[in-house]
């Protein structure tokens, strides 16, 4: 599998390449975010969503789980933070194979529900400002995406 590295020094650089990155997203297309608190995965979506066309504010959905928002492409932005072992389906593949774009906050606690072909984005501080951002694509689709965005 690839992976490809990028730098950003600041909260409007990694903003950029979010929104760089959502002029080619498709309807389907799964991102998946991992990284600490603070470490930019909101700002990562609030950049996506603008790229989207998204006109409303983008913020955690960390209560509700799920949020909608209307753009190009609807865009559905996910926080699974909060769910325990013992959650029902919430309905997660009607999201990841509808004709919008997810995003996944703390994918990991929901792994074996996640499709096998997606973007995974780790975003980790390497200073006040400064975020590495880590992108692993998961099929040949997301790999020629990166290629393409990180060049």
């Amino acid at each position: 599998m690839d992976q490809y590295e990028m730098m950003t020094e600041n909260p409007e650089e990694t903003g950029a390449f979010a929104e760089r990155l959502a002029q080619y997203l498709q309807p389907g297309d799964v991102i998946t975010l991992e990284g600490d608190l603070g470490a930019g995965k909101t700002t990562f979506t609030k950049g996506l969503a603008k790229g989207l066309g998204v006109k409303r504010t983008v913020n955690s959905p960390t209560f509700t789980i799920i949020k909608e928002y209307k753009g190009r492409l609807p865009f559905y932005h996910m926080d699974v933070y909060r769910l325990d072992d013992s959650f029902e389906d919430l309905g997660f593949d009607e999201y990841f194979e509808g004709e919008g774009v997810t995003v996944v906050e703390w994918a990991h606690l929901i792994k074996d529900q996640l499709p096998g072909e997606l973007l995974n984005l780790s975003i980790y501080r390497e200073g006040d400002t400064t975020r590495r951002i880590v992108l692993k694509p998961y099929g040949q689709r997301y790999n020629e995406l990166c290629k393409e965005i990180v060049s």
